[in-house]
């Protein structure tokens, strides 16, 4: 994010359970790290998603963008602020991550965008609103997995002087209708770039702000309202795990005035979910030591894994988790319609292993289609022209 604050100029409850927690020291590195060896394996049974504003997909993967992905192995990537005008079909190997989805600009070229990488197969993805004229800058991500939607966003920002606000508060307003209308089917994880400081907490300077993009009072309300929803109420994962954290919770430090040695920043960054998703939630992690490849740092939820459980051998007879090939992920149980509907190939892995035949359940499961946004769908297999992005 680029918009000028003055914090760059000058430089809810308590968890009801306890949370992995990080002691070290808040770092002011303006530079990758070198070693990753302070990234832990993830909790037994748990999904890890990664939330990451890059500030252009082309300059951090030059000061250390795939390096760090190598070395965190999210099982599913949001990238919020790509700036690319087509996907990256090279970017990270589809070995790794076979889905990979993108939301790129309409509205004006290297500005903005989207994108999800996901070892697991999407049962439906869907981009921006119902009303596209809304979100031409490719910022919304919608995608629907077997417990839970996934909504990756780069929400707009008020911009300079505000002059951005009333569109800000407009998109507020229809992401709370379209979270209200995913929330009648499974329970939500809303995450990205939400641009906006919830309370004086999370940022340096609050007293310098009130009127800055990102922490007026009309943002700061209109994020309590989505909070707050339409049934239950939502969480901000990360507070809620960390309600006293400061300045270990930034996740955006200005180039300007040397905020990120002088550890100026501010929380923009988030995993909100749906109230009854919050006790499978085992933390939320800022990885503040991996600033260099962008002015933001990424963010991680721990989500405990469940298999959707219901009455059908072929909800039972589906294990798969991370990249693992298909013939160790595969668990059959019992029920031959099943045994005969899946044709496991060899070591394949599991995009291209499953040749579903019959069983109505499972082929309903991995049936859909991942894809990029429809007006993308043409350049998605080629390779970004040299100088394109």
């Amino acid at each position: 994010m680029a918009v000028k604050r003055a914090g760059d100029a000058d430089a809810s409850e308590p968890a009801a359970k306890k949370a992995l927690t990080q002691s070290a020291p808040v770092p002011n590195n303006k530079t990758m790290p070198t070693d990753y060896g302070f990234i832990e394996a993830a909790p037994a049974g748990c999904l890890k998603i990664v939330t990451y504003n890059v500030n252009s997909l082309a300059a951090a993967s030059k000061k250390g963008f795939k390096e760090y992905v190598a070395a965190e192995s999210p099982d599913i990537l949001c990238l919020q602020e790509t700036k690319a005008n087509q996907p990256m079909a090279f970017l990270l190997s589809k070995t790794q991550y076979p889905h990979q989805l993108w939301h790129c600009s309409r509205a004006k070229k290297g500005y903005s965008g989207t994108a999800v990488f996901s070892k697991r197969k999407p049962l439906r993805t869907t981009y921006g609103f119902e009303d596209n004229k809304l979100d031409d800058e490719g910022r919304l991500i919608t995608v629907e997995y077997d417990s839970f939607h996934l909504v990756a966003c780069y929400v707009p920002n008020a911009g300079e002087k505000l002059v951005r606000l009333d569109r800000r508060m407009r998109w507020d307003e229809a992401m709370r209708a379209h979270l209200d209308a995913l929330e009648q089917t499974k329970p939500v994880i809303y995450t990205g770039d939400l641009n906006v400081a919830h309370a004086e907490v999370d940022l340096a300077r609050p007293d310098t702000n009130h009127r800055s993009a990102g922490f007026t009072d009309e943002e700061r309300q209109s994020f309590t309202t989505t909070l707050q929803g339409s049934a239950l109420p939502r969480v901000d994962a990360f507070r809620q795990l960390h309600p006293t954290a400061r300045a270990d919770a930034y996740t955006y430090f200005g180039y300007r005035a040397n905020c990120r040695e002088k550890r100026l920043g501010w929380r923009l960054d988030y995993f909100v979910v749906s109230q009854p998703l919050m006790p499978r939630v085992v933390d939320v992690i800022n990885r503040n030591q991996c600033y260099g490849a962008s002015d933001h740092v990424p963010l991680l939820l721990y989500l405990r894994d469940t298999v959707e459980a219901d009455d059908s051998a072929g909800s039972d007879a589906l294990n798969v988790k991370g990249d693992s090939t298909v013939a160790d992920a595969l668990k059959v149980k019992g029920d031959s319609t099943v045994a005969d509907a899946l044709d496991v190939k060899g070591d394949s892995t599991e995009s291209d292993a499953l040749d579903v035949k019959g069983d109505y359940t499972v082929a309903d499961a991995l049936a859909a289609k991942d894809s990029v946004a429809p007006e993308l769908a043409a350049t998605a297999a080629e390779p970004p022209a040299p100088g394109q992005i």
